[in-house]
């Protein structure tokens, strides 16, 4: 059941009188799916430090590192399927309700549910780009070519990490054998949006234009404690464009939202697809 202290008839209401909704979504939407969370329900970071935007960079060590840890932490992303919640919300795409989805997820279940207006904050986890001249690799086929160096990788179990990122002994970082861009020989990152990262001009731009769009903000699934979806909830607020949230935790912008509603969210978006789908 919900926790809140509004109820699910006034947040539907909200919901009506304000659409169409840009919705923002986080980790807790994948959790289903069997890619865990970032942080606990108080915001706590769960996992180790990760690596840093520089760090990948400026250390071939570092790089060593993320691509052992990633070689491992690729195939259970690559196999996860959409969830529930991610079909409900194509469902209120389907009927108006959002114009569009902003996620900082980066395992593209969203599009793999079908959504027409997805935007990845963040990136996405199934190419890699090089660093020397643009050139964009499918995470699947550098994974086979990651493999060939480095069979002794293939076997290792995962724990996962929301970005694909698994844990590995260091003894076998070290072994890591790195492989380079196809087109130039050059140095390949994967293509999201590390810590100390910007998010490229052009996301900015069209995560802009879908907000000027939205009469409503809706979060789903996220604590908002990174500041590219949270200055989003903050410009909500500056507007005076309603700021729903709903996070079976709590969030950075627990302050600003005219309303939230403290649940999983699959039990709550059945119950608004089923009012709207009427």
């Amino acid at each position: 059941m919900f926790e809140s202290t509004v109820s699910l008839d006034s947040f539907i209401k909200t919901l009506r009188d304000h659409q169409p909704w840009m919705v923002i979504t986080g980790a807790g939407i994948s959790l289903s799916s069997g890619i865990p969370t970032y942080r606990d329900d108080s915001g706590k970071w769960l996992r180790s430090d990760p690596i840093k935007h520089q760090e990948f960079i400026q250390y071939q060590d570092k790089r060593k590192r993320y691509w052992a840890r990633s070689i491992v932490g690729w195939p259970p992303v690559a196999r996860a399927q959409p969830n529930r919640i991610h079909r409900l919300l194509v469902k209120l795409e389907q009927l108006g309700l959002i114009s569009g989805i902003v996620t900082q997820n980066v395992d593209r279940l969203h599009q793999k549910a079908g959504h027409q207006n997805v935007i990845d904050l963040h990136g996405r986890l199934d190419r890699a780009r090089c660093l020397t001249c643009g050139e964009y690799e499918d995470r699947s086929m550098l994974q086979q070519r990651l493999i060939q160096e480095n069979p002794f990788l293939d076997q290792q179990s995962a724990i996962l990490a929301p970005d694909g990122d698994a844990y590995v002994e260091d003894e076998l970082t070290e072994r890591l054998t790195p492989v380079n861009c196809l087109k130039c020989n050059g140095t390949l990152m994967p293509d999201v949006v590390f810590f100390g990262g910007t998010v490229p001009k052009q996301t900015n731009i069209a995560t802009a234009n879908l907000y000027d769009k939205s009469n409503g903000l809706l979060v789903l699934g996220s604590s908002l404690m990174v500041y590219s979806g949270y200055r989003f909830c903050k410009l909500a607020h500056q507007n005076h464009k309603p700021l729903l949230i709903v996070n079976r935790g709590k969030t950075r912008a627990d302050e600003l939202a005219t309303q939230k509603i403290t649940a999983e969210c699959g039990e709550l978006l059945s119950s608004i697809v089923e009012h709207f789908d009427q």
